[in-house]
């Protein structure tokens, strides 16, 4: 089947755009427009005998259709994709992007988060919106923590908003290794995305990723540092203890720097019975980036803090071999920490 220039007779394409919105107008040179955005084709349109003639494939397809030409019967066939098919390739597209989130670790230094970015959303996003999340990477969608990860966008809903725009609304589900090998999820978080054919290719456009549901009977929240801590019923009447890392330089042993450690202390925690306590360190951004690059160290352990999330001005990490000694209650710890229990907020 070969591709030819084909081209309608003004009767047909008045037919055409009383139905489409495709309008000519009769000047030296005609312009061409498809609902309301101007389209310029390799051949432009021609007033011949005083009639309009343009190409119809470019018309065709800037309104989502398919345009074939069969030399053997001297056909030209157009025919308009269905819902289904242009639906089909939008939630690919959403569900290919949601199985790129885990390679994007937002906790890297800037440049490092700017290539991957490009390198793992690239094909999937408009270059407007990646270009809006290089210059913002706090708030790109991404990996904040080693464990749990963003594995997948399950896809709850699809709408059509207009023959070239869906909006997806669907669940970003994020797993640790227990759930990768068992299934499941150790969270879910509601995301929106805005799909759209620009120049005959579907991309994102927006994405718009909420708050995690509170879904467990104790919610522990701290406004000062910006995170919430969901916790089992069972913690019911549980204290807050604030203590202090320290960073040292690695080489002379002075102070580098300090932080907070918040202590999430079980409401039966006793001096005779000290059940192991939830520590979460508080980090600025600033202070993470360098902990990482070998500024200072803290600790003896020969491994860092475990980070746990972030927002827009503190990163909020685990200490290392924090249960070392494996006090009462530590198996339960465990088992709240791999849920991923910590959600950041902005502030």
């Amino acid at each position: 089947m070969k591709s030819k220039r084909l081209y309608l007779l003004i009767a047909a394409l008045l037919v055409f755009a009383l139905s489409t919105g495709v309008y000519a107008y009769a000047s030296d040179p005609v312009k061409l427009f498809v609902n309301g955005q101007e389209i310029k084709p390799d051949v432009s349109p021609q007033i011949i005998n005083d009639r309009t003639m343009v190409p119809v494939r470019w018309i065709a397809e800037a309104l989502g259709a398919d345009v074939t030409w069969d030399d053997k019967t001297r056909t030209v066939s157009i025919n308009r994709k269905s819902f289904a098919s242009d639906a089909a390739q939008a939630a690919e597209l959403a569900e290919n992007f949601g199985s790129s989130l885990k390679n994007v670790s937002l906790l890297a230094s800037e440049n490092i988060v700017k290539e991957s970015l490009q390198e793992n959303y690239g094909e999937f996003v408009a270059p407007a919106l990646l270009t809006r999340w290089q210059n913002d990477p706090q708030n790109a969608p991404g990996r904040v923590a080693s464990s749990p990860w963003p594995e997948r966008i399950e896809i709850l809903n699809i709408e059509k908003l207009s023959a070239l725009k869906y909006e997806i609304k669907g669940e970003i589900i994020e797993v640790t290794s227990v759930e990768l090998v068992n299934g499941g999820a150790a969270a879910k978080r509601p995301v929106t995305l805005i799909v759209e054919n620009l120049d005959n290719r579907w991309l994102i456009t927006d994405v718009k990723i909420e708050d995690y549901p509170d879904t467990a009977a104790t919610i522990y929240k701290n406004t000062q540092f910006g995170f919430s801590f969901s916790l089992p019923e069972s913690w019911q009447g549980y204290s807050i203890i604030t203590e202090k890392w320290e960073g040292l330089i690695t080489d002379t042993q002075e102070l580098a720097e300090s932080g907070p450690v918040i202590l999430i202390r079980h409401p039966q925690w006793t001096d005779q019975v000290k059940r192991q306590d939830i520590p979460v360190m508080v980090f600025t951004t600033e202070q993470w980036l360098a902990l990482q690059q070998g500024a200072f160290h803290i600790g003896a352990a020969p491994i860092g803090p475990k980070a746990m999330g972030h927002n827009n001005q503190y990163v909020f990490a685990l200490p290392a071999r924090y249960n070392y000694a494996f006090p009462e209650g530590f198996e339960e710890v465990e088992t709240i920490l791999e849920n991923a229990p910590l959600k950041p907020f902005e502030i």
